[in-house]
């Protein structure tokens, strides 16, 4: 607030960023109504991905003009005039938008000395630059479906802050100083970091989550849920004792409230049951709470929801929803266990056929967790996910010591536990016979192919080529046919390293 109400500060652009559920909307909102109380309040946008009407750039520019209109009978004239006189001005750059809409009104009334700089309402606010990824038009579009309307979203809150730039924040003529809050995405990353435009002229904050949010996380819920209320027409659908078991829930989360209110707003279901189904997830009282306990649970339940409903519609049956989500995920990072760490990077075509899925799959997998990952193909054609809240590293888990040091253990001991654990032959065989070795095969001489994982390759190879010929061996006397299809991926994943002058040294008369 002391930036805001300092009129003279030399920045007159604040731009925070944080990650999805940190808290911005609700900070944006209370300074809205403190701006509100102290009459520097001039307008603000709160863009929402899931609402038509406010997930577009095209609305932002005429809805801020509109409301300093509301401030001044004058600039609302203007403003009026300026629309008559060009009706097409709504189709033109957000820069053209901007300067004719609030720029030349402002500078002929002052010029006039028709208002005061210095006591008009000066303070603009935009929320959630990020969630606007609607396309350019004048009438309200589904949000983005493919990495292509991403690309434009992004473009188009580029040329927002190139605007808001040009038009305000280097006209030292106006006195408005703008707020802009947004998750770290390309657009306002971009113009912050090292030699962005926003760079010299902006005043950037990193929201941190180390505060007490409970009362914004009220006021969050209570607003949203009010607007849920005038939706489905009935203000009564909520109670104050819900949002303060929720908030209790939270512990010191705003991303929990966040995911709960995503989760509720998602289209099946009704508001009022899928609210009840998340306070059945909530710990009741005489329980012992402990942090995040009430996030983990929301995160379970919704995987699970999400699991049953993909299942139940999937045409192929067996496929595991869990371990198909898991793949994709393993597909966008490091993938490791303790003497393997692999980078797949697969394209989402080669990843679709080394799990067996038909084109566009993904669409219906990621259906039901829109409330925890967002989601594009890039014009490479890799999957790109993004974990609105959703923890990015699932093997970051809160195990004591000892268990961490038992898990390192079985997980290095599971070779020799294999050779003789002949209960396992049935299974190995299942995999055999479903064409499982091929697919590994594919997989290792896909990652191979690019150079950067030659060496790491080569060394995890290595150190597991031994224990699975080991494996293979002792299999060979009881079921010689699924060994020696094992026999024949282990040979052509060695000649492919070979071809790159990277040799094992073993084989399986070695092991004899």
């Amino acid at each position: 607030m002391e930036w805001i109400q300092n009129r003279d500060a030399p920045q007159r652009l604040l731009c925070m960023t944080g990650a999805a559920g940190a808290g911005k909307s609700a900070l944006q909102q209370t300074i809205a109504e403190r701006c509100t109380k102290l009459d520097i309040f001039s307008a603000a946008f709160f863009c929402s991905s899931t609402d038509p009407t406010r997930n577009t750039i095209a609305y932002i520019v005429p809805t801020i003009a509109y409301q300093i209109g509301l401030k001044h009978h004058g600039f609302r004239s203007c403003v009026s005039g300026a629309v008559k006189h060009d009706p097409k001005i709504f189709s033109r750059s957000l820069q053209s938008q901007m300067d004719v809409l609030i720029v030349r009104p402002f500078d002929s009334l002052r010029r006039s000395h028709k208002l005061n700089t210095n006591t008009f309402p000066y303070v603009i606010l935009i929320d959630g630059l990020d969630e606007c990824i609607g396309k350019y038009s004048a009438t309200p579009l589904p949000p983005l479906a493919n990495a292509d309307d991403r690309q434009q979203a992004e473009d188009r809150q580029a040329e927002l802050l190139a605007a808001i730039k040009r038009c305000i924040v280097d006209n030292n003529n106006l006195p408005f100083r703008v707020f802009i809050a947004s998750r770290p995405e390309w657009a306002i990353r971009t113009a912050l970091k090292p030699g962005g435009r926003l760079r010299q002229v902006a005043y950037h904050i990193e929201l941190s989550d180390k505060f007490d949010a409970s009362g914004d996380m009220c006021r969050y819920l209570q607003r949203r849920f009010e607007d849920i209320g005038l939706q489905i027409g009935d203000p009564r659908w909520f109670s104050k004792d819900a949002i303060e078991t929720l908030v209790q829930a939270a512990s010191g989360q705003f991303v929990y409230v966040a995911t709960v209110y995503k989760y509720i707003t998602e289209r099946r279901g009704s508001p009022a049951e899928r609210l009840k189904v998340v306070l059945a997830w909530t710990p009741h009282d005489g329980q012992v709470v402990r942090p995040f306990e009430a996030l983990d649970r929301l995160y379970a339940s919704i995987l699970s929801t999400a699991k049953r409903a993909y299942e139940a519609v999937d045409t192929h049956h067996g496929r595991d929803f869990l371990l198909l989500f898991r793949a994709h995920h393993m597909n966008v990072g490091d993938f490791r266990i303790p003497s393997v760490s692999i980078y797949l990077g697969f394209t989402l075509d080669d990843l679709s056929t080394l799990l067996g899925l038909e084109a566009r799959a993904e669409d219906m997998l990621f259906s039901d967790l829109r409330s925890l990952v967002n989601f594009e193909k890039d014009r490479h054609g890799h999957l790109r996910l993004h974990f609105d809240s959703l923890p990015d590293r699932w093997e970051a888990l809160p195990l004591l010591e000892q268990h961490r040091r038992s898990l390192k253990e079985a997980v290095e001991d599971l070779p020799g536990l294999l050779r003789g654990a002949n209960t396992l032959d049935d299974e190995i065989a299942d995999f055999t016979y479903h064409d499982g070795w091929p697919k590994l095969e594919r997989l290792l001489l896909l990652a191979i192919a690019d150079p950067e994982n030659w060496f790491r390759l080569h060394d995890n190879w290595k150190k597991l080529i031994k224990p699975l010929l080991h494996v293979t061996n002792d299999l060979a006397a009881r079921t010689p046919e699924v060994a020696a299809i094992i026999f024949e991926s282990i040979e052509k994943v060695k000649r492919g390293l070979a071809e790159l002058g990277l040799e094992i040294g073993v084989s399986s008369s070695d092991l004899a």
